[in-house]
């Protein structure tokens, strides 16, 4: 009986590989699968014929490039094989995106979300309407959806169901398996925004042995750190510690999760707003700060004006504290930064450049890479892509075991 249960993990492990190539490097012969995976040539024969079968693969021809020869045949995800929703909750929209299961958009659109009290109260009818009218816009049956993939700021639930604190909805805690457990099938997954563009970042990085992880900050409203770690077999694992909500300064500013102190308080717009206009520290900080007003407070930072100056480098200096505590648990990592916040950069850096200094790690081996990456909402869905896709595929390596196998295994 052990041996037979290894034979079919082994099995699971194998169509999963096979599925795993695909889904990270694209269309493949039958030859490239074997050499990428390292399994051998009837086992990678026998995997695609039975997923072709079964509709999860399809095949093409590739002409030859000088016209002569056979076509080689490759092999690629069955487009209709199943289906993923995401949906990204920002500050000002819920963006809806459906997939399918070789990762190509079909549709999407956005709704805007207001920020009173009645619109949050409303948030989840609406958004099960929403997900009910982007399937009916492209004619699907909601049970060939087989995962939606949820993110938002704050704190997720290490069960990945439920958001327990937002900056949108505060403490109002939404368990997103339940609310959609009786209309969808659909394996249900709530992710960390800034987890997600880690994840996407660390995919297409692959942090070397001597670089094995980097670190995401996310610059705006909030503020968000996501971790990625290269592990075996080119996966990365990413997290995301509850950095905008670490504290700073004690007895610091008002923050919206309710403490003081927080680095968000300081370095989130809210903060920066309350700093240069020389507002109470212990104000209750805005749920929103159109980017317009923060282009203001920058252009008269850059014009010279000594508190708007101020206010960047006071918040510089809260993401340079914060990150040099990281960098002497985690050692000097790569930093990407992200976000809307990223175009006031340079006013930024300073205060960063002067936190990271403290650091003893950054003393002795030097400045960490930085970079600046400012499209996070396609990093976001990225990492949906990423995550949520490779589960399906799990999902399917799993489902391929017979009625016999699973009640041994």
């Amino acid at each position: 009986m052990l041996i037979k249960s290894g034979s079919e993990q082994m099995r699971q492990q194998n169509i999963l590989l096979v599925l795993s190539g695909l889904r990270r490097h694209g269309p493949q012969s039958h030859t490239d699968l074997g050499t990428r995976t390292g399994l051998s040539s009837a086992t990678v024969s026998a995997i695609t014929v039975e997923l072709e079968k079964a509709g999860i693969l399809e095949r093409s021809e590739q002409q030859p490039g000088a016209g002569r020869g056979r076509p080689r045949v490759l092999f690629s995800q069955a487009r209709n094989c199943g289906y993923l929703i995401t949906a990204q909750i920002s500050s000002d929209a819920v963006q809806y995106s459906l997939v399918d299961y070789a990762g190509r958009l079909i549709d999407r659109f956005d709704e805007a979300r207001r920020h009173d009290a009645q619109s949050t109260s409303r948030f989840a009818p609406q958004f099960r309407e929403a997900l009910a009218r982007l399937a009916e816009r492209s004619r699907l049956a909601r049970d060939t959806v087989m995962a939606i993939s949820i993110s938002s700021k704050g704190t997720v639930d290490a069960d990945g169901h439920r958001l327990l604190w937002s900056p949108l909805l505060g403490e109002q805690e939404i368990d997103f398996a339940a609310l959609l457990a009786p209309d969808w099938r659909a394996v249900v997954t709530l992710s960390n925004e800034t987890l997600l563009v880690a994840q996407a970042l660390g995919i297409a990085a692959k942090p070397s042995a001597e670089d094995h992880a980097l670190a995401v900050v996310s610059l705006g409203h909030s503020i968000g750190l996501g971790i990625a770690r290269l592990r075996r077999h080119d996966e990365v694992e990413a997290s995301a510690p509850n950095f905008g909500h670490m504290l700073h300064a004690p007895g610091g500013g008002l923050c919206r999760c309710g403490g003081h102190g927080c680095i968000e308080a300081t370095a989130g717009f809210y903060g920066i707003l309350r700093t240069a206009f020389q507002v109470p520290a212990d104000t209750i900080p805005a749920k929103f700060v159109p980017l317009p007003e923060m282009d203001k407070i920058a252009q008269t930072a850059r014009g010279g004006n000594r508190m708007a100056g101020y206010a960047f480098r006071q918040a510089g200096l809260a993401l340079g504290n914060g990150l040099s505590r990281l960098m002497s648990f985690h050692g000097r990592l790569p930093i990407v930064f992200t976000g809307p916040g990223t175009r006031y950069f340079d006013l930024l850096a300073p205060g960063i450049d002067e936190g990271l200094s403290a650091s003893h790690e950054v003393r002795l081996k030097g400045r960490p890479e930085i970079t600046v990456h400012p499209d996070e909402q396609r990093l976001v869905f990225e990492g949906h892509l990423d995550r949520a896709l490779t589960g399906m595929d799990q999902a399917i390596a799993e489902a391929r075991l017979s009625p016999s196998e699973k009640r041994s295994a």
